[in-house]
């Protein structure tokens, strides 16, 4: 794994004074997991580079762990952990610029407290481009990330889920070391280590500052705490704390009996709901596309993220939750043409809009509980009828479901605002209908898994008008 700080701060060398490593001379750490490495491939007063290089044996990892069925297969030594970025790399950051993770410089303070020019860069980072601009972007960095194929020798087998990251920006070295210290494993999605309370304590002390208004908090508290339900809920309550907001304007989701994750799975549930749906959407071939009910605006950013979407039509029933999708998508600084794109409606799915008419494709996602069920029929007439796009795609818990998660009490619903959910029979019956009274065909997809007793978590009908789905 290796990692960059650069600034042209000048005299640039003083970098050595703020990592507290000398630029003269490499220096190196054993870690638990390898051997860590500090040296500059650049030292002049103009331009001063530091590296940290961490070499990982992924035998040193597995061997001697008891309790491990699988421990000696060949996944537990032949994987990525040597090469890309992950919570391995970010115990090294903390291990080796500990001093400088907490700002303090008694030669040079001032400098310390000031921000300076700097360039990150991770050669082999997980998560995506979008992922990585959702990240680091709100906390005033300028993101480049550049996908990484699969095998540069075999094109053919596409890109793979790393990308060479470039962070550039004017931060303090301290803010900017907490940002990757805290990030790296949100990104990964996964730590090498067992996540307990003491972990809060890490996020908080090291995102304190920064975390609290950060866009994507849930998002990364979640990542961060390993998706572990408890943790992330204590998390939020005293970020929320920091920021002096109530703990349920962070995430109303969080509100019991609401589940975010179905169980044992590493993936939130919500983000197979949205890369469900985005594929769904590229294989119609949809140019422009409804998200109606858009709430805070989850899917639009994915949707902004797909070249081939020419226009979106973001409509919510609550203003409130269009102006936070505004702030969260960051609406001002757009560019004029992303900008044109998007348009973003309040209104209701129980009146006809004329507004909604006219697109390729139209999404309702997780919407159709939230109604009352005397209010139906005017959605299916505001949607399929007035609106009649050429798809629809309506994604809704399936309540057959509900028994695996194993903290949901018997016979309550996923969330406190659900009026409804549907088992799978019960849904089809209702798309089945909906289609032929207006002239759709529909086909019924599991989101996620398919469990072979009680079904997938989530179910979807692809509505497709005058044709076969």
């Amino acid at each position: 794994m290796f990692l960059t700080v650069t600034t042209t701060h000048q005299p640039a060398s003083d970098l050595g004074f703020l990592l507290h490593k000398h630029p003269g001379r490499v220096q190196s750490f054993e870690l638990s997991a390898g051997q860590a490495h500090v040296f500059y491939p650049e030292a002049s007063d103009e331009r001063c580079t530091a590296a940290l290089m961490l070499e990982v044996d992924p035998v040193a990892l597995v061997r001697g762990k008891a309790g491990s069925g699988d421990g000696f297969t060949l996944g537990q030594y032949v994987n990525d952990r040597p090469y890309a970025a992950s919570s391995l790399l970010s115990v090294a950051v903390k291990e080796v610029f500990r001093t400088a993770l907490t700002g303090r410089c008694k030669s040079h303070p001032e400098l310390a407290a000031s921000a300076i020019p700097l360039d990150i860069r991770v050669p082999a980072c997980p998560g995506g481009v979008d992922l990585v601009r959702r990240m680091f972007e709100p906390l005033g960095w300028t993101v480049e990330a550049t996908v990484l194929p699969l095998d540069p020798e075999f094109p053919q087998w596409g890109d793979s889920r790393y990308v060479d990251l470039r962070l550039t920006g004017e931060l303090r070295l301290a803010d900017a070391l907490n940002h990757v210290y805290v990030l790296l494993p949100v990104l990964d999605n996964a730590k090498h280590y067992w996540v307990g309370e003491e972990e809060i304590d890490k996020l908080v002390r090291a995102g304190g500052d920064w975390l609290a208004g950060h866009p994507e908090k849930e998002l990364i508290t979640r990542r961060y705490l390993a998706h572990r339900r408890a943790l992330t809920t204590a998390a939020l309550t005293r970020l929320a704390e920091v920021d002096d907001s109530e703990p349920e304007e962070i995430d109303n989701a969080l509100a019991a009996p609401t589940v975010l994750n179905a169980p044992d799975r590493p993936v939130p549930l919500a983000e197979q709901r949205r890369g469900t749906i985005m594929a769904v959407l590229r294989s119609l071939g949809a140019r422009s596309v409804g998200d109606f009910g858009c709430g805070e605006g989850a899917l639009v950013r994915d949707l902004l993220a797909e070249r081939s979407v020419e226009r979106i039509v973001a409509a919510d029933v609550s203003a409130r939750a269009l102006q936070v999708a505004a702030r969260k998508l960051r609406l001002e600084r757009m560019s004029e043409r992303e900008r044109a794109r998007l348009e973003l409606l309040q209104s209701s799915l129980t009146y006809r809009d004329d507004r909604l008419a006219g697109l390729d494709a139209a999404v309702l996602m997780e919407v159709v509980e939230h109604v009352d069920p005397p209010r139906l029929q005017a959605l299916e007439r505001t949607v399929f009828e007035f609106a009649a796009p050429g798809a629809v795609v309506v994604t809704t818990p399936n309540r057959e479901y509900n028994v695996r998660f194993e903290s949901l009490p018997a016979g309550k619903l996923r969330h406190r605002d659900h009026r409804f959910e549907w088992t799978r029979a019960e849904f089809r019956a209702w798309a089945d209908r909906v289609a032929n009274n207006h002239g759709y065909s529909v086909r019924m997809l599991p989101v996620g898994s398919d469990d072979p007793e009680v079904g997938p978590a989530t179910q979807l009908a692809l509505f497709t008008k005058g044709g076969a789905a």
